[in-house]
Order: structure tokens, then C-alpha cells, then sequence
């Protein structure tokens, strides 16, 4: 293991803003994964191992070339797997004012101020979200499925994530790559909605390069993303009325009963997959409602940029790259660069959903 990184990481997250015992903690619980990390070719030498596992594993390996193919920086990652039980998996919290759409964040070296904060302990991790309910703050708790060490390390497959279907695999992984390719310090929602386009729009085509425009896995991964283009215009929207109603003035219960609203808006929309109408029956909240932001902002606008670019995924991850390391402002930037510059993407959602698909449709 590269163990002077990791001192070298560990002596910034020290400095000032960070407090040494959070990073400590943090350390800790990346170093046991670490440390367990087994090549996938080892993995796959085992006889009892269940031929479900082996394809997944198989998939892994194959999608770190096809990553490689479209500009992504893979280095080690994934060629190993950390053997995890599933409470030892990253517990994000996240916080937001109550009534204003003002995310909580946290300042740490490297990446900058972020909206949300990781714990390897689900009890750290409640406690510390009822703390700032006290304070008055909106929260929200939840696991993560993978996380990126941003390149500083050769991420490992965790075991957890083996028991995804092999599209939400695949997603992921491509996900994951994307953050250690490009992190903007500062704009977490930026770095999270292009590496959600990365991680749907190159499983789609991956899938469809191996088994066919019109093959079982093509079609989830299409349906996934089409999902996903739909639910990110409906959240923007809302979004945007739930800001205004903020400004006019919102007592508790009135924001609950447009909660109520939203939700069943958002049920009446022709999802294909269940991932979105289920997050009606979620609670909302400030916090849970950015946080889903972070994932979801203007997806449309990276549609358009990659149809734009002749739907060449390599091009588009080489324009965003260099977008975000030229440091302008990054939805404003990819918006520049449309003929329109994103016009095309402020359709109304019942529109959309009139029309059967979130505009521009995927190929």
C-alpha cells in the first residue's frame, strides 16, 4: 500500500477546520479496507465461488478498459476486492437550514467545502446528525455504496457492491472512476451530476457495445438513465417552487403540505424503474432534498453537451475535464458551449412526461 500517501493526506486533513480525531476515525476505517484488498484474479481461483460472483468479477475487470477507452483515469483501482460487512460501509450526513435551501457544509484540504460528512460508524454518524438537529438544522443519514479515494489510492471493489445487479455495478464502478479522473475542490454538486452522467451514460454504452442496442441489460441501462434525466428535471423544479415559497414566507406545516404535493407530483410521473417513485414514500427535507440535488443538478445539460458532441462519451469527458480544470464556474461553462445554452433543458416536466421521455432522448 502506498502508506507515504496516505501520511501525506492524513498531515493535510490535520490542519486547521478538520478535527484530528474525525480524521483519525476516518483514516482508520480506510485503512482496514485497504489492507484487504485481494486481486479479482485470485478471487476468481477460488472453486466455491458461485458463477453469479465470477460474471460480476468478470465485468469489473472488463469495465476498466472500457474506461480506460473513454478517458478515464483507472490506474489500479478495481482490480482488487475488500471483503466488507455491511455496516462497514461510509455513513453520510448531511444538514441544511430549515427553512432556506442552504446546505450545512464542512471545509477539509484538498476537495474543499463539501455538503455532507463521512463516517465509517452508523452510531457516530446519528449521533452526530442529532446534534445538529438540536442546532435546528434539516438532516439526513445515509450509507453510501462505494466511495473514491479521488486517485490518492487503487480503490478496491468492496464485497457489498457484488450484490448489485450488474448494470447498478456497473454504473457505479464507472461512477467512481469519474472522481478520480476529475474532483473540482468546492463543487460537490458539480463533481456528483457529471459523475452520475459518467457512470449512467457509459454503462449504457458499454452494454450496448457488447450485447446489442436491444438487449436486456441495454434496455435497464437505457431505462435507468431516461429515469434519471426525468427525476433530475422534476427535482430542479420543484426545487426552484419550494425556494419561493422560502422567500414568501413557509410555516411548518404549509412546508409539509407542499412535501405532499411534490410527492404525489411526483408518483404521477411514467418512471420505468422503481428507484425514483419509491423515494416518494422517503422523508423529506432540506437536507434530503440537496443532497439528492448533488446527484441530480441540470443532468440535462450534459446530455446536450455529449449530443452536441456527436454523442462521442470520450469528447464529452475531455470538454468537462478541461471545463473544470480551467476553474470557470462549471454549469455556466457547460451551458456556454450549447448552442442555446441549455435553454432545450427548461421544458416543464409534465411535459416531459406527456412526451413519454426526458428530453433529449437517450440513443
Amino acid at each position: 500500500m502506498k502508506r507515504s500517501r496516505f501520511l501525506v493526506l492524513l498531515l493535510l486533513f490535520a490542519l486547521p477546520g478538520c478535527s484530528p480525531l474525525y480524521v483519525l476515525r476516518a483514516g482508520y476505517g480506510e485503512l482496514k479496507i485497504l489492507w484487504r484488498r485481494e486481486p479479482i484474479e485470485r478471487w476468481m481461483e477460488r472453486p466455491d465461488l458461485d458463477p453469479r460472483t465470477r460474471k460480476k468479477l468478470e465485468l469489473v475487470l472488463d469495465l476498466r478498459r472500457f474506461a480506460e477507452g473513454i478517458g478515464l483515469r483507472v490506474g489500479g483501482s478495481y482490480r482488487t476486492v475488500s471483503v466488507v460487512r455491511p455496516d462497514e460501509v461510509v455513513y453520510l450526513v448531511a444538514a441544511a437550514e430549515r427553512f432556506r435551501l442552504e446546505p450545512l457544509t464542512w471545509w477539509f484540504p484538498v476537495v474543499g467545502r463539501m455538503p455532507y460528512k463521512g463516517f465509517f460508524d452508523a452510531d457516530r454518524a446519528r449521533r452526530y446528525a442529532s446534534e445538529l438537529e438540536e442546532r435546528g438544522y434539516d438532516t439526513m443519514v445515509r450509507s453510501a455504496v462505494a466511495f473514491s479515494t479521488l486517485g490518492w489510492f487503487d480503490d478496491p471493489l468492496l464485497s457489498t457492491v457484488l450484490e448489485l445487479d450488474e448494470v447498478t455495478l456497473a454504473n457505479v464502478v464507472l461512477h467512481e472512476l469519474f472522481h478520480a479522473t476529475l474532483f473540482v475542490p468546492g463543487e460537490a454538486e458539480f463533481n456528483e451530476s457529471f459523475a452520475n452522467f459518467v457512470g449512467s451514460r457509459a454503462a449504457l454504452e458499454y452494454f450496448a457495445g457488447r450485447d446489442g442496442t436491444d438487449a436486456p441489460r441495454t434496455r435497464a441501462a437505457r431505462d435507468a438513465w431516461e429515469d434519471a434525466l426525468l427525476f433530475s428535471r422534476f427535482l430542479g423544479e420543484f426545487l426552484e417552487e419550494l425556494a419561493g415559497a422560502y422567500e414568501r414566507g413557509l410555516t411548518a406545516p404549509e412546508r409539509e403540505e407542499l412535501f405532499r404535493k411534490g410527492k404525489e407530483r411526483l408518483l404521477r410521473l411514467p418512471f420505468r424503474t422503481p428507484e425514483y417513485p419509491s423515494f416518494a414514500h422517503e422523508r423529506w427535507n432540506n437536507a434530503v432534498l440537496l443532497h439528492r440535488r448533488a446527484y441530480y443538478r441540470d443532468l440535462c445539460l450534459f446530455e446536450s453537451l455529449h449530443e452536441k458532441l456527436g454523442g462521442d462519451l470520450r469528447a464529452t469527458i475531455e470538454e468537462v475535464r478541461r471545463i473544470g480544470e480551467d476553474g470557470e464556474p462549471p454549469f455556466a461553462a457547460v451551458a456556454s458551449r450549447l448552442p442555446d445554452r441549455g435553454a432545450s433543458c427548461s421544458r416543464p416536466v409534465e411535459e416531459l412526461a406527456r412526451a413519454g421521455t426526458a428530453e433529449p432522448r437517450a440513443a
